[in-house]
């Protein structure tokens, strides 16, 4: 099992950078690295999204289940479809002095037949995942703060 965890603390309160984070449909419009996501289906808290981004000039997409839970704040996300089918994703809210650390935790059982431990850490964690997470952390934190 792969854990990739990317955190930032921000000065906001949780329930300000869940009101970012939770609705995916609008990330295209607020992270400029998103190029798409779309609902596939609903069901309570319960969707089903299919979303693509930048990788610097590499495109991803994939197929999640999303579960967002407003009275935490939490969001958790399982892939479906593509590369990283089977990783569980979790949005976590941590109170902190003046504000919240929000942490992204991508939990990957990377069943590529060959190699699967290196490419799964170096290609699929390092390279895109932490990459990524980062980039929508550091937009959050400017939504959040109110620096847009």
């Amino acid at each position: 099992m792969i854990v990739t965890r990317s955190s930032i603390d921000i000065s906001a309160p949780a329930v300000r950078i869940y009101g970012f984070a939770a609705p995916t449909e609008r990330w295209p419009q607020i992270l400029p690295h998103y190029r798409d996501v779309r609902i596939l289906a609903r069901s309570g808290n319960t969707r089903t999204v299919a979303m693509s981004a930048w990788r610097d000039l590499l495109p991803i997409s994939w197929v999640a289940e999303q579960v967002n839970d407003p009275s935490r704040p939490h969001i958790f996300f399982r892939h479906i479809k593509g590369w990283t089918r089977g990783m569980e994703v979790e949005w976590l809210f941590e109170p902190i002095a003046g504000g919240t650390r929000v942490t992204i935790e991508h939990r990957l059982d990377f069943a590529f037949p060959f190699a699967r431990a290196w490419i799964g850490r170096h290609i699929v964690s390092d390279f895109f995942v932490h990459a990524v997470a980062t980039r929508t952390l550091a937009r959050m934190k400017t939504l959040a703060e109110g620096t847009a």
